[in-house]
């Protein structure tokens, strides 16, 4: 692959790694310890993943446990969980703490699967803007030593590759819906 191209291609994956971290956030549910993925928890002053702090188990198909390693964090997890926006009230026994994820709504069902496709649309412009930048940078290489042809080459792969990431971005926004509106 042509150097010119690599950052590029690097931004796009970037962007696709966004929107993957992002959907494997949503809760669809079932208990998905992801949803936990960006809480922090004040530990010793420093915010800290609670992936980090305890145990985080799925024992079933709709809990979820978190068994913090020092018992004083408990209420911490509990207080970055009821400031998060994840929607789940915790319950704990000052040792464990439980998430009881509920039945998802039809409704509720819906505005998700909305919210994700209008992530993927996110993502598609943002992938549209790198394809744009690109596109920018390889015009100004007109009267180097770079030929019209090869920079005509490089738009189009350019273009290749953004319609690569805009398949995989459909094909992701497609999964999670699916997997949301199953029962």
């Amino acid at each position: 692959m042509n150097e010119r191209l690599k950052t590029y291609e690097e931004k796009m994956q970037k962007a696709y790694k966004y929107l993957t971290d992002d959907l494997a956030a949503v809760r669809a549910g079932r208990a998905n310890p992801h949803v936990l993925d960006r809480l922090r928890v004040d530990y010793y002053g420093t915010p800290t993943p609670i992936a980090q702090v305890g145990n985080v188990t799925v024992p079933e198909a709709r809990l979820i446990q978190i068994a913090p390693w020092d018992k004083s964090l408990v209420k911490e997890i509990n207080k970055a969980i009821l400031a998060s926006d994840i929607g789940i009230t915790p319950s704990d026994d000052g040792s464990v703490i439980r998430l009881v994820f509920p039945e998802l709504t039809e409704e509720r069902r819906k505005q998700l699967a909305k919210d994700i496709r209008k992530k993927g649309e996110d993502a598609k412009v943002a992938l549209r803007n790198i394809r744009r930048d690109g596109n920018e940078a390889f015009k100004k290489l007109k009267g180097t030593d770079v030929s019209e042809d090869e920079i005509s080459d490089l738009e189009d792969e350019l273009q290749k590759m953004t319609d690569d990431f805009c398949k995989r971005v459909d094909k992701s926004v497609e999964e999670k819906n699916k997997e949301i509106m199953e029962i």
